[in-house]
């Protein structure tokens, strides 16, 4: 697949939004690797500690300071910047929090969608963006089987509202005002992303991380849920492949995508506690079920990228337990004083590396 290693980057101009959170600060370490020039745009670093300062990104990129609710401060970069190319990442993330802050949530994954999209089309020049939603964003039954690009849209908590909100955005203006002339827009549906780096709250691998550091037993909710677990470069892969094709003008690539693992690593939480500790040689306590009142999530949530492997030639290259392996490889050696950065460098490597295998094999039959 050409997006992984694709020399077409280089000297490209490209606009990341939300590159100081952990997919992001990836994104945005790639694409320097390929050589494109990267413009950042995003609050600071949403944790401490963060792969953003740990991996020096801040020295990669143009870094500027915003907030994707500020439609002006969107419009004076992309009119400075001038990007070829935008990914646009930045959001509220997370399904806990929207429950305490639907407003923010709305703001941020809505109207920030909304002024990013409109600051393309007022400053003109951006031959693509991507918008990254979430596989949350449709209207989840609960059934068997895996969501298709073209299923209803919804979500039963704010931040799987959000996300579907966002996506009826992006088609709007996909034909309201870019459907002729102005940028290919698309939009890319990942599962749940996992990776080295990830600190968030309320998350479960950098909460096994946590819990493995300090020698404690980890606190798990929801032990049943199946969710598609994918490791982060797998995701961006997908990303980057539809953002190539659109930066080479190819109209039919500006649409919903999904990038999902194949069946079998849709798998529940209980067994990536499992895998984890496994991979991490844990020997704390067992892990202990969380109590009081849970929010809403979803039990189950699988997505169909059987369009991805066909059209775009995209394949997921990394079983779930090698990406577990991945993330314990990455955390272990950052404890053990490793370079954030020549660490993250390493795998994006390897991936691109063991990808572009994958999916030669997979071109051959």
């Amino acid at each position: 697949m050409e997006a992984l290693v694709n020399p077409a980057w280089r000297g490209r101009r490209v606009l990341v939004t939300g590159h100081t959170g952990f997919k992001g600060s990836w994104l945005a370490l790639w694409l320097h690797a390929m050589g494109a020039e990267v413009t950042g745009f995003a609050l600071p670093p949403p944790t401490e500690p963060s792969i953003f300062a740990s991996a020096r990104i801040q020295d990669l990129v143009t870094h500027v300071q915003g907030d994707i609710r500020d439609l002006d401060a969107l419009r004076r970069v992309v009119a400075a910047a001038r990007p070829e190319m935008i990914f646009h990442l930045a959001a509220q993330p997370l399904v806990r929090l929207s429950y305490e802050s639907p407003v923010e949530t709305y703001a941020a994954n809505v109207m920030g969608t909304v002024h990013l999209l409109e600051a393309a089309r007022q400053v003109g020049g951006v031959a693509g963006i991507v918008c990254v939603t979430s596989d949350k964003c449709y209207a989840n039954r609960e059934w068997d089987w895996p969501y298709r690009e073209n299923d209803p849209m919804g979500g039963h908590d704010p931040y799987s509202s959000s996300k579907g909100c966002a996506e009826l955005v992006i088609a709007a203006y996909r034909s309201s005002y870019f459907d002729a002339a102005g940028p290919l827009l698309a939009s890319v549906r990942a599962g749940n992303v996992i990776g080295g780096g990830d600190w968030a709250a309320d998350r479960l691998i950098p909460d096994l991380v946590r819990a493995f550091l300090a020698g404690q037993a980890p606190v798990i909710r929801s032990p049943g849920s199946v969710r598609p677990w994918q490791h982060v470069l797998e995701a961006l892969a997908g990303y980057l492949a539809v953002g190539a094709r659109l930066l080479g003008g190819e109209r039919r690539f500006a649409d919903g995508w999904n990038f999902g693992p194949g069946d079998e690593d849709a798998r529940p939480v209980q067994w990536i506690v499992d895998r984890m500790r496994a991979s991490w040689r844990d020997e704390t306590a067992a892990p202990v079920a969380e109590t009081g009142p849970i929010p809403h999530e979803a039990g189950l949530l699988r997505l169909d990228s059987s369009r991805a492997r066909g059209a775009l030639g995209w394949c997921p290259a990394l079983t779930l337990g090698a990406a577990i392996d991945w993330i314990v490889d990455w955390h272990k050696a950052v404890a053990d004083g490793a370079d954030v950065r020549a660490v993250t460098q390493r795998q994006v490597a390897h991936y691109a590396e063991i990808s572009t295998r994958s999916a030669t094999a997979m071109a051959a039959g």
